[in-house]
């Protein structure tokens, strides 16, 4: 039997079939205008729930799968550097499709896609809204309507974000594996070795924003290798986390999913590989609760992060923003599901947090220029 065991590496998930999944704590934009990628500013910690089974509700233990704190209005990406082999991604916000705003399917599908493909797309910074564009991940509360999850469905009840991976089928892995290994004789010797999201000059990971520091004095998280069991069926019965600490008893955490703030260029690819290339059952999955910075000290003993940069100085400093564009791929149509969703200010307020637009200088080409638009003319 294949295995399914999704697995704690630093603060990076590892499902089976050679995906690898960050969540990237970034600066949050504004929920007007569209601007360019916000810099990564480091990785939120991640920490298995089965560790802290005294400390945590039941319907967490029964769902299983890892959490990380966030703050009120925090933004994040996701980052798929690393990734080995091919992979289709279903990203879940609520268990609403982060790519088709359908609902959570056990299957890859068309019409619409129902993924993101890996390594094709190197990270995914929000919703599918726009063409060209993507809504920013942006943390809010549940209770409030206001997660994609309350206003695609009508209901919060899971937020957090669900991950889960479909190969390749045997056929066509095996065929792709040959393949890599024929391009790899020609070019040994002219690319340094790594998988997809290993660092080459002038590529993705070589120009990616992840150097920021944290706050000074900030106490750095530490790292948790181990592994995430496969979670139970939804709503079955949580086992008792083994040698587990006596604690008070657990208390249901605020609860936590992602809204949307504002829009930037982002595509999300299509798929050009036929459906049947994907096998028919996911790899592995993985459910990750998302925690507020109070209640992750209180469950883990840890210092959360220390709060968000602020936009204007990052911006005032000269520090750069990035657009990114691959002319070899396609943009995936929105759906009018996710179109329709609104920012979390509609909910929550609006957004005082001064703002500065970065300076052209500071935008970063990664990967393709995008070619300048031919005017068209009465004819």
């Amino acid at each position: 039997m294949a295995d399914t065991t999704v697995r704690i590496d630093g603060n990076a998930l590892r499902l089976p079939g050679g995906v690898t999944v960050r969540f990237i704590r970034t600066l949050r934009l504004p929920e007007t205008g569209t601007h360019p990628l916000p810099p990564g500013l480091g990785e939120f910690p991640v920490r298995r729930v089965a560790d802290y089974g005294d400390r945590v509700p039941e319907a967490w233990r029964a769902r299983g799968g890892v959490m990380l704190p966030v703050y009120l209005r925090e933004a994040m990406w996701l980052s798929f550097a690393g990734t080995s082999e091919p992979a289709a991604l279903q990203v879940g916000v609520g268990k609403v499709c982060a790519v088709s705003g359908r609902p959570w399917s056990d299957r890859p599908a068309r019409g619409p896609q129902n993924y993101v493909v890996l390594p094709r797309q190197p990270w995914l910074d929000g919703i599918n809204s726009g063409t060209g564009t993507v809504r920013q991940f942006v943390a809010v509360p549940l209770g409030l309507g206001a997660t994609v999850e309350g206003q695609v469905t009508g209901e919060e009840v899971w937020g957090g974000v669900q991950l889960q991976s479909f190969p390749l089928n045997d056929r066509e892995l095996a065929r792709w594996r040959e393949e890599e290994r024929r391009r790899a004789e020609r070019t040994r010797g002219m690319v340094p070795a790594g998988g997809y999201g290993a660092a080459v000059p002038g590529g993705f990971a070589a120009a990616m924003p992840m150097a920021a520091p944290p706050a000074t004095g900030a106490p750095p998280a530490p790292s948790a290798p181990g592994s995430v069991p496969a979670p139970p069926a939804y709503g079955a019965a949580p086992a008792p986390a083994a040698g587990a600490a006596p604690s008070a008893p657990p208390r249901a955490p605020a609860a936590m999913g992602l809204g949307v703030g504002g829009s930037m260029r982002q595509e999300v690819f299509q798929d050009d590989r036929p459906l049947t290339d994907w096998a028919e059952r996911p790899a592995g999955r993985v459910f990750v609760h998302l925690v507020t910075p109070p209640e992750w000290r209180r469950i883990t003993g840890e210092a959360p992060p220390p709060s968000p940069v602020d936009r204007a100085a990052y911006t005032r400093a000269g520090l750069p923003w990035f657009d990114y564009y691959d002319q070899d791929a396609e943009d995936l149509a929105p759906t009018d599901t996710l179109q329709a969703v609104k920012p979390a200010g509609d909910w929550l307020g609006d957004d005082h947090e001064p703002w500065q637009e970065p300076d052209p200088g500071q935008v970063r080409q990664l990967k393709d220029a995008p070619g300048r638009q031919v005017e068209d003319g009465d004819w």
